[in-house]
């Protein structure tokens, strides 16, 4: 159900700024009905093509596709909003009839314009974000212990080994204490990822490497994304709690999102936090839910991805009906939950207006909560 709704969504994306486009003047009096249709049809393609081809290996057209439609799947998005925006503004050209049809031209070149400066955007680097949070209960001898969080890099086949041997890298110079990694490493496909498993074990700090699966891990195949978290050296999470030091616990469960989908429940928060050992509690969930459970259970710090901050304009606005913690640090029932904007990017190779992170956090030992530097 989740698919075909995604597929009326994409379909109706495409017939809207198509027929939208067939009314620019510059566009009707250049390019016949038929050619547009076809053109929209070999858009509406390209990316579900890309991921068929490099399904069965056919890696010499399946990856030049796949980024021409996940970059094509950006600019649709930026078209469809700015087209539409013109349109409740013009009440579909019932307001000025005349210029409605070249303002639409105009629109199509600022969501260009946008498309151009999202993908300069999402193929920075991460920054890093600094954020200092008092972690109750934590030994005082933990205090200014230095935790890294990765969330939703996409390893796959338009973020790859490259690109992940930078991120290593630069976690690496940090010398942090603890490495959280927040779900969807894997894109979709485990095969494309496994080969990287050397490079991910490179990953290393004093207290571990600990993670937690994403949807993305769910779609790929769980067991054996679990498999590979679990060769690059991860202690994964999976509904449990384990100490990563005496007086230091991190718990963590499957992702939340994708339980929701597959209609498996079941209570994980609180199979994650009772029982767990002494000490200060850093729960770990790819999707930002159940925040006030998990501060009602006894976490005093919790750490999230999924939602990537909105990633494109304007998605934040979109995801926020669904995910009200959408990005950087919320306060819930007195725990601080900490939204990763997503280390990587899915789908185009874009961001606006946000880049994409790298989450350092310093624990304090303590009460008082510390604010972001």
């Amino acid at each position: 159900m989740f698919f075909t709704i995604v597929l009326g969504v994409w379909t109706a994306m495409h017939a809207y700024v198509f027929w939208r486009a067939a009314s620019v003047p510059v566009i009707s009096s250049h390019v016949s009905r038929g050619a547009l249709a076809a053109v929209a049809a070999f858009l509406w393609l390209c990316y579900p093509l890309a991921r068929v081809l490099e399904h069965r290996r056919l890696d010499a057209l399946g990856r030049p596709l796949e980024f021409l439609g996940a970059t094509w799947m950006g600019v649709l998005v930026l078209a469809f909003f700015t087209l539409l925006a013109l349109d409740l503004v013009t009440l579909g050209g019932v307001l000025l009839p005349r210029l409605a049809p070249a303002l639409r031209g105009w629109a199509l070149v600022a969501a260009g314009g946008l498309a151009v400066v999202g993908l300069v955007q999402g193929l920075r680097a991460p920054v890093v974000v600094d954020y200092e949070v008092a972690l109750p209960n934590l030994p005082s001898g933990r205090d200014g212990t230095v935790l890294v969080e990765l969330s939703d890099m996409h390893l796959g086949t338009l973020i790859g080994e490259r690109w992940l041997t930078r991120v290593v890298a630069r976690v690496d110079a940090m010398k942090p204490d603890l490495i959280v990694v927040d779900g969807d490493l894997i894109d979709g496909d485990v095969p494309r990822v496994e080969p990287m498993v050397p490079t991910l074990r490179r990953l290393r700090a004093p207290l571990g490497v600990w993670a937690v699966t994403g949807n993305h891990e769910f779609y790929a195949g769980l067991k054996r994304s679990v498999k590979l978290f679990e060769d690059a050296g991860f202690h994964v999470l999976e509904d449990r709690s384990g100490e990563a030091a005496p007086g230091l616990v991190l718990a963590g469960v499957d992702d939340l999102t994708a339980r929701r989908q597959l209609g498996l429940d079941g209570a994980p928060v609180e199979r994650a936090l009772v029982g767990r050992p002494p000490g200060a509690t850093i729960f770990l969930s790819h999707t930002p839910w159940e925040a006030g459970r998990a501060a009602a259970l006894g976490a005093g710090l919790m750490l999230c991805g999924h939602t990537h901050d909105g990633q494109i304009w304007p998605f934040g606005t979109l995801v926020r009906l669904t995910y009200p913690l959408l990005g950087g640090r919320y306060m819930v029932d007195g725990m601080p939950v900490i939204v990763c904007r997503g280390t990587g990017t899915w789908g185009p190779r874009m961001r606006l207006w946000r880049p994409s992170e790298i989450v350092r956090v310093t624990l304090r030992a303590g009460e008082k909560v510390a604010g972001r530097r």
